[in-house]
């Protein structure tokens, strides 16, 4: 029997033993498996599978040609000649096709003759900056300013923060009421690891944007398409977010979640605190097909920010070498703020057919805020010694000024924005219509009980426009007043209705490529102030842009843009100094011209862009305002005009290879005649704008890469004691000079994968150190009046920003 088993068996094992097995697994370069590749040898054939994996056998003693092709990689061939029965290992890396083509470059040129800047998404993650994030960017661009480094509102063309719109997916966003100082504001409300898309225009832009005086930026947050995980960890907070999709990638869903404290900033500047800040922020985004035409979208956001701060000491000297003086402050009691903001919004994108979309959307915003302090401070004003071989040198010998003030504010602030809108894009022939329309209610509540007393030398300052206090040489009797003293309490309903219409067309004329806009606004809205009767405007705001494609040798594109641009009041536009509303306010409105050029070109071999705009803005109705950090507190009287103009001008390009970088300069002249009585600098008249953006990286180690930060802004307008005439106090703070320098090493990312051990768990880990404010320059924001007893002069003295601070971070994916 078992001779009968090895007779018949025995061919088989013969055959067996004639044949090798050849394997492995297929990958690109980034070591991605790669699907369906066709191994061809002996006219036979077998292709990889999901993984990359094949195996095939192949006969012993005899050389075998193996060809491995794929319609998006280039093939390859491999000979194989097995001497007995054995196993071939072989895992090749395919190069896709396009690494072997020349490069083809297709420009969609759509952005830039709307007057559009496109922000790379990897800029706003890799950008230095003490808040980093999108706004971090904006700093960098000609035309757009700010000169504290804890706030993330900017000032754009001689705008102040509220002339700005900004959109995440095409809903407008709104930021707390109350805010005096950046340090209280915490996070902005556009969570960088969400963004899919940046788009920012300084002037000129659509009607299909709303009615604001200055800027947009619009965000789009992404859809996502598979699981991922970030984190980011360092001294100043950290964030978490994840994203996946499901119901077989219909719902695509992603969460953030970020904390952040500006202790380490805030103990580097000159005032001695005690500072707890918690300011925390969660986002939701949701975005589901319900089918081929319909697209279900939600967005939420939570944000609170819990303020604590209680000033011990401050000691700041200024002046000339001549002349230097200090100021020494002690304070007793503190200050204890809340914002609690909710958003939501649902949305839903419907394609009628390949030509009609509509969008419908509601949205829902509500502020809760609480301003609450109480903090008294005693100041002594002196002279320094300048005599070298004194013993008291570089001490106060002789006291200028000596006085005291007690700040109060139990200020309650509850709004709520609820908005419907429905806009619609027809596509017909070239050309291509947009429209909408928006009904929006906003009610606010809000209570101000504030005071402020000043004592000089022991005798209370008294206010403003008051009886005149000629003690100690007469007696007075009157009651003693605070210097300020603002009390109110109001309750607004506003009701908006607003909608445009524009036309786009891109057509030739000969072989030049020609795009055109033409579009309108219309804003319509009713103010109620605590029952009285109500007040209704109405405006309506013309726009238009035209941009030339000449068909030239050199590539260069020319736009023109501009209308009448206006902005009806929000609720802070419409309350004055005292904290009175007066419904009569009308919309601030500007005749704005915008000019640009864009030229692009090779230098080294490598492609570089520079952007040149002129702008002038004419405006009338406006409303004007001081600046106080970033509180912004207006006038509501419309009795002023103004004018700004100025030039742009932004070189970015490879400077490095392989990195784009950026060097942008601006120029800007703004003033205003307030009531007749002439011009003067307005509050934003921030001359000259000097910006770098620069990446580089280490040519032996390139996974060690630097991004600078450096920004230059000539001195703001000082601004002016509380009620005092702005025309007599028309000086100007110190040059704004900053530089943040960020240092990181990648552990491992897709180009240097780790397939074992503790980074074999992370798709990226990088670790970094950043260094803000380089040279420790000491920038002021605004100033701290204080009065010399003999002289009767107040001085400006200079509230500094943050110094040179060290920070660590670190940033995982998985």
């Amino acid at each position: 029997m078992k001779q009968l088993i090895f007779i018949l068996f025995f061919p088989t094992l013969i055959f067996a033993q004639k044949t090798a097995t050849v394997k492995g697994k297929i990958t690109d370069r980034n070591n991605s498996p790669i699907e369906n590749v066709a191994i061809t040898y002996l006219n036979k054939g077998t292709t990889s599978d999901k993984n990359g994996v094949y195996e095939f056998s192949i006969p012993i003693r005899k050389t075998v040609t193996v060809t491995f092709s794929h319609v998006s990689f280039k093939a390859i061939t491999k000979k194989f000649t097995a001497r007995g029965n054995k196993t071939f290992n072989f895992s090749p890396k395919l190069k896709a096709l396009d690494e072997n083509l020349k490069e083809v470059i297709v420009k969609n040129r759509k952005k830039e003759a709307q007057g559009i800047t496109k922000i790379d998404v990897k800029k706003v993650k890799n950008l230095i900056g003490a808040n980093a994030g999108v706004e971090n960017v904006l700093m960098t661009m000609p035309g757009v300013s700010n000169n504290n480094e804890l706030s993330t509102q900017y000032n754009v063309r001689g705008g102040n923060f509220d002339e700005n719109l900004v959109y995440v997916n095409g809903i407008e966003i709104y930021r707390p009421f109350l805010i005096r100082s950046g340090q209280q504001e915490g996070l902005s409300f556009i969570n960088p690891h969400m963004i899919q898309n940046i788009n920012f225009s300084a002037g000129g832009f659509q009607a299909k944007y709303g009615d604001r005086l200055s800027s947009v930026l619009d965000i789009t947050y992404r859809k996502p398409q598979e699981f991922g995980a970030q984190i980011e960890m360092s001294l100043l907070g950290g964030s978490l977010t994840i994203e996946d999709s499901f119901l077989n990638n219909k719902l695509g869903a992603i969460l953030g979640v970020r904390y952040r404290d500006n202790s380490l900033f805030v103990n580097s500047k000159q005032t001695e605190v005690n500072f707890r800040p918690q300011f925390t922020d969660i986002q939701t985004y949701l975005s589901y097909e319900l089918s081929d035409k319909l697209k279900l979208n939600f967005l939420s956001n939570f944000s609170l920010n819990d303020y604590n701060y209680q000033p011990l000491t401050r000691r700041t000297r200024f002046g000339t070498l001549a002349n230097p003086l200090e100021l020494i402050v002690f304070y007793q009691g503190q200050e204890q703020d809340q914002f609690k903001t909710l958003f939501g919004a649902f949305s839903a994108d419907y394609n009628v057919n390949e030509n009609l979309k509509l969008t419908g959307t509601i949205s829902s915003f509500n502020t809760q805020e609480e301003e609450y302090f109480d903090i008294a401070a005693s100041y002594n004003l002196g002279e320094v010694d300048t005599n070298a071989g004194s013993e008291n040198f570089g001490e106060v010998e002789f006291s200028q000024g000596i006085g005291s003030q007690i700040n109060h504010a139990r200020n309650d602030l509850d709004a709520l924005i609820n908005a419907v809108q429905i806009r619609a894009t027809l596509k017909q022939g070239k050309n291509e219509w947009r429209a909408g329309i928006k009904y929006q209610t906003e009610n606010i509540k809000d209570r101000i009980n504030e005071w402020e007393i000043i004592d000089s030398l022991g005798f209370s300052v008294r206010p403003p426009h008051h009886s005149i206090n000629e003690q100690p040489y007469e007696p007075f009797n009157g009651p003693i007043e605070p210097y300020q003293n603002v009390r109110a309490q109001n309750n607004i309903d506003i009701q908006r209705v607003s909608g445009f219409t524009q036309v786009s067309r891109k057509t030739f004329i000969d072989d030049h490529q020609v795009w055109l806009n033409l579009g309108v606004r219309a804003h319509y809205w009713n103010v109620t102030a605590n029952s009285q009767a109500s007040q209704s405007h109405i405006i309506f705001s013309p726009r238009a842009q035209i941009a030339i494609k000449p068909n030239w040798n050199s590539d260069v594109l020319f736009r023109l843009s501009g209308g009448w641009y206006a902005q009806p009041p929000f609720y802070k536009e419409l309350r004055d100094y005292n904290g009175q509303i007066h419904p009569e306010v009308k919309a601030q409105q500007s005749i704005h011209v915008v000019a640009g050029n864009d030229y692009s070109f090779n230098l080294w071999n490598r492609p570089f862009k520079l952007t040149t705009e002129v702008y002038y803005k004419n405006l009338t109705d406006v409303n004007s305002y001081s600046i106080d950090n970033v509180r912004i507190r207006y006038r509501a009287d419309n009795v002023t005009e103004a004018y700004a103009y100025g030039l742009d001008v932004r070189l970015n390009g490879e400077f490095v290879p392989g990195s784009d970088s950026w060097i942008s300069f601006g120029y800007l002249k703004t003033e205003e005649n307030i009531d007749n009585k002439g011009y003067i600098a307005r509050p934003t008249d921030q001359r000259v704008k000097f910006g770098v953006l620069f990446q580089d990286y280490v040519p032996n180690l390139p996974d060690l890469k630097a991004y600078l930060n450096i920004v230059y802004n000539t001195g703001l307008p000082g601004g002016a004691p509380a009620y005092s005439d702005v025309y007599e106090f028309q000086n100007r703070l110190n040059d704004y000079k900053r530089a943040d320098l960020g240092v990181s090493y990648v552990l491992t990312d897709v180009n240097k994968p780790v397939s074992s051990g503790f980074l074999s768990q992370f798709k990226e880990f990088t670790i970094g150190l950043e260094l803000f404010n380089i040279f420790d320059v000491r920038n002021s924001i605004t100033n701290t009046w204080v009065r010399d007893a003999y002289s009767k002069q107040q001085y400006g003295i200079p509230n500094f920003m943050t110094g040179r601070v060290l920070n660590v971070k670190l940033g995982m994916k998985f």
